[in-house]
C-alpha cells in the first residue's frame, strides 16, 4: 500500500509559512489620516494609544483605548485583549511611531488587524483628531 506524503508536506509548508509571516517586521500603515478619521467615524476601526500613563494623563485622543507598551511587553493578559475588538481595524499610535510598531507586532500575533501609525500623538492632534477633555 502506497502512503501519500502530500498531506504531511502541506502541513509542513503551512507551518513554515506561518512562522515566516510571524517573523516579518510590522510596518506603518499607508492609510492616510483622513482615511483613519473616516474609519474611526464609521466605527470600522478603533484607536489604541500605547504610550505610558504619564503621557496619556498629559493628553490623549478622544475615544482612544489606553494600553501601554510596557504592559504588553510583560505578557498580554486576557483582560487587556477584551478591550480590543476582533472585527475592527486597530490603529496603534504612540509619541513618534516607534513603540506602536513593537506593540502592533505583539497584538498582531494574537490575530488582530493592526495598523501602526507613523504620526504620533502631537501630529494626530495637529491633524484635527479631537483631544479628550480632562
Amino acid at each position: 500500500m502506497r502512503r501519500s506524503v502530500l498531506g504531511p508536506a502541506i502541513v509542513i509548508v503551512a507551518c513554515l509559512s506561518s512562522a515566516l509571516n510571524a517573523a516579518e517586521p510590522l510596518e506603518h500603515t499607508t492609510d492616510s489620516l483622513s482615511k483613519v478619521k473616516q474609519n474611526l467615524h464609521d466605527e470600522k476601526a478603533v484607536l489604541l494609544d500605547v504610550r505610558e500613563k504619564s503621557e496619556w494623563d498629559s493628553g490623549h485622543v478622544e475615544g482612544a483605548i489606553f494600553l501601554p507598551l510596557s504592559q504588553l511587553r510583560d505578557g498580554v493578559k486576557e483582560s487587556e485583549l477584551k478591550q480590543l475588538p476582533d472585527e475592527k481595524v486597530i490603529y496603534v499610535h504612540c509619541k513618534s511611531g516607534g513603540r506602536c510598531l513593537v506593540a502592533g507586532k505583539i497584538l498582531a500575533e494574537h490575530g488582530y488587524d493592526i495598523r501602526p501609525l507613523k504620526p504620533g500623538y502631537d501630529a494626530l492632534i495637529s491633524a484635527g483628531f479631537p483631544k479628550a477633555k480632562e
